[in-house]
C-alpha cells in the first residue's frame, strides 16, 4: 500500500501545506499524494490524541473523516478496560465489527485476542498495514455487518465480546441519535450479535437518552457508561449479556475514577440541599459532564457531602478539599435577582440554571458584554427550609476541568 518512496515523501512534507502539495500533485506522479496528504494532516491530529500512533511514523490515514471520528487514546484504553472487566479479568476473544480506523481493536489488543471488521477496503487495507506497524497481531476482515451475516464475518472465531460502533450520520451527513437511525441497526441486529456471543459492548452517542436505550435494547443491558475527556462527555458505552436480567448501573466515568450507581438510587435518593444561601469565598461545582449525562445529581451530593442549590439546579458548593470532578468557581457575591442591574455592563460570561430564560436571553437582559471573567450565573435556589427564590451569583474560574490519561488495565 505503501513504498517506501511514499514514506519519504511524507517524511519531507510533513510540515508543508497539504492544499498546496494536493494541487502540485502532478509533480510526483509515482506519488499517491492525495493518500500522502490525508496521512501528513492525520498525524498532526494524532500528536495529542493518540499519542503512541503519532510516535509510530508509518501509519497510513487513508482520509480525513476517520481520523475526525476514531476514539482517543484515553477513551480507546476505558473501552479496553471495560472489555477486560467484562472477560473477568481472563484474556478473551473480542470481534470488533465496525472496526473503523482500527484504534478501538489495538486497545483491545491488550486484553485479548482481536478480530478487526470494516465494510470500507480503504479503512481495512490501512488497518491490515497499521496494526503490523503498531506491533500487534489482529485478524483483519472486511465485511458488511448486516442481519444474516453476522456469524459469516466471526466464522470459527468465537468471541466472547463483539464490539459495535454504528455510524451515527443518515445519507445526507447529518447526526442522528435514535438507534433505529444508525447504521448499522443495532435493534435489527441485537438478537443475531448476541447468538454470537454472550457479551455485546455497544458505543452510542453521547446524546442518546440512557433511560429510552434501555428500554429499546431489553432486559440484557446490564451497565451504561458515560465517559468524559477534555471537559465533554464524549461516549455512551452499553454492556449487553444475553445471560442477564437484572437490572442495569450506569457509570460515569471521570478523570479520577468511576461514578456507578443504579437508576432506582438515584430516583430514591433525596436532594441534599442547601440550609441557608451560599456566602462569598463559597466554592461553586459544576459538576463533570459525565455526571450530567449519567445523571447523577442526588447521589453525587450524597456521596461526595455536596449541598445541592436546587432540586432541578444542578450546581453545588462543594469544600475546599472536595475530590469530585468538574470545573470550580470561587463565589463573589450573590445578588437577588431584581438587582440584575447592578451587572449591566460588566464584561463576563453568563449562564443560566433552571430559569425560564435561556444563557443568551438572560446575557441580554443583564446588559453584559460577553467575555471570560468573571462568570455569572442566574439560577434558582432552593433551601432545605422549603423556601426558594431566582439569585445571580458573580463567580471566578478556580480550574479548567480535569484531565489525565485512563490507566484501568
Amino acid at each position: 500500500m505503501a513504498t517506501d518512496a511514499f514514506w519519504q515523501f511524507v517524511s519531507a512534507h510533513q510540515g508543508d501545506d497539504t492544499a498546496s502539495l494536493l494541487l502540485a500533485k502532478n509533480r510526483w506522479p509515482d506519488i499517491d499524494v492525495p493518500l500522502a496528504a490525508d496521512t501528513i494532516e492525520g498525524r498532526r491530529k494524532m500528536r495529542t490524541k493518540l499519542p503512541s500512533w503519532h510516535a509510530c511514523d508509518r501509519i497510513i490515514y487513508p482520509n480525513r473523516l476517520c481520523t475526525e471520528q476514531c476514539s482517543s487514546e484515553d477513551t480507546a484504553m476505558y473501552k479496553a478496560a471495560l472489555a477486560k472487566k467484562i472477560l473477568g479479568g481472563k484474556k478473551g476473544k473480542i470481534a470488533d465489527l465496525t472496526g473503523g480506523l482500527g484504534v478501538d481493536s489495538w486497545a483491545f489488543s491488550t486484553v485479548g485476542d482481536v478480530l478487526y471488521n470494516e465494510r470500507d477496503p480503504r479503512l481495512a487495507n490501512a488497518a491490515e498495514h497499521n496494526f503490523p506497524a503498531l506491533g500487534v497481531n489482529i485478524r483483519v476482515s472486511c465485511a458488511s455487518v448486516e442481519p444474516g451475516n453476522v456469524s459469516n464475518i466471526i466464522g470459527d472465531f468465537r468471541p466472547d465480546l463483539v464490539f459495535l460502533d454504528p455510524a451515527r450520520r443518515n445519507n445526507l451527513g447529518r447526526k442522528v441519535f435514535r438507534l433505529a437511525d444508525c447504521n448499522p441497526d443495532v435493534l435489527a441486529l441485537k438478537d443475531e450479535l448476541l447468538a454470537g456471543s454472550p457479551n455485546l459492548l455497544l458505543k452510542l452517542s453521547p446524546m442518546a437518552d440512557i433511560s429510552q436505550v434501555a428500554r429499546e435494547l431489553g432486559p440484557s443491558v446490564r451497565e451504561v457508561a458515560a465517559v468524559s475527556a477534555q471537559g465533554e462527555c464524549k461516549e455512551l458505552l452499553v454492556w449487553m449479556d444475553r445471560n442477564w436480567t437484572g437490572g442495569y448501573t450506569v457509570t460515569a466515568h471521570m478523570p479520577s475514577g468511576d461514578l456507578t450507581f443504579s437508576p432506582e438510587e438515584e430516583q430514591a435518593c433525596r436532594p441534599a440541599l442547601c440550609d441557608a444561601l451560599p456566602e462569598p469565598g463559597d466554592i461553586l461545582l459544576v459538576p463533570d459532564k459525565a455526571v450530567t449525562k449519567a445523571g447523577c445529581f442526588n447521589l453525587l451530593a450524597a456521596r461526595y457531602g455536596l449541598r445541592k442549590l436546587g432540586v432541578s439546579t444542578h450546581l453545588y458548593i462543594c469544600p475546599e478539599d472536595s475530590p469530585v470532578d468538574g470545573t470550580r468557581y470561587r463565589i463573589q457575591r450573590i445578588v437577588p435577582f431584581s438587582e440584575a442591574r447592578i451587572f449591566k455592563g460588566l464584561p463576563a460570561d453568563v449562564s443560566a440554571r433552571n430559569l425560564p430564560l435561556t444563557s443568551e436571553q438572560l446575557q441580554k437582559k443583564l446588559g453584559i458584554k460577553k467575555s471570560g471573567k468573571p462568570h455569572i450565573w442566574g439560577l434558582r435556589i432552593d433551601l432545605s427550609t422549603g423556601s426558594w427564590a431566582n439569585w445571580l451569583l458573580e463567580t471566578y474560574p478556580l480550574q479548567e476541568p480535569q484531565t489525565r490519561a485512563y490507566s484501568g488495565l
